[in-house]
């Protein structure tokens, strides 16, 4: 949504805003658009998730697999970091409902939760959607 700003008497106004209080203030809109407190809690904590490089470079390779899910065991050695750590970061991107995780014998595969990425792309790009 492009908000356009008019000029009144030197006073910058927001055309978009749903109700001028006439001092250039203006009240926001109530309605679904808004993010909820609930809802921005969760959604703080997905992006608390994936404000690490390291995790975004795990999404990365998991994304970029054409199996669409990746063993942890090919998640290290890019990474040049233990398998304790990678463990470690896999599990906050788990609980963060961004991958999911398959468990066949010892190795663990994990694959892209459908629609995660999207859907936080959406919350920053409400025209984008999920």
């Amino acid at each position: 949504m492009t908000t356009q700003l008019a000029t009144d008497g030197g006073v910058q106004v927001d055309e978009a805003c749903a109700t001028n209080t006439g001092d250039g203030c203006c009240v926001p809109a109530k309605g679904a658009d808004i993010l909820q407190p609930g809802d921005a809690t969760a959604l703080a904590a997905r992006f608390k998730a994936i404000a690490d490089p390291n995790r975004l470079r795990i999404l990365s390779i998991v994304s970029s697999s054409p199996e669409a899910e990746t063993c942890v065991c090919d998640i290290t050695e890019p990474l040049d970091l233990g398998q304790p750590t990678v463990s470690h970061h896999l599990k906050i991107l788990v609980e963060a409902g961004m991958l999911t995780r398959e468990k066949r014998g010892v190795w663990a595969y994990y694959s892209l939760v459908p629609g995660a990425l999207e859907s936080l792309a959406a919350t920053l790009l409400p025209e984008v959607k999920p």
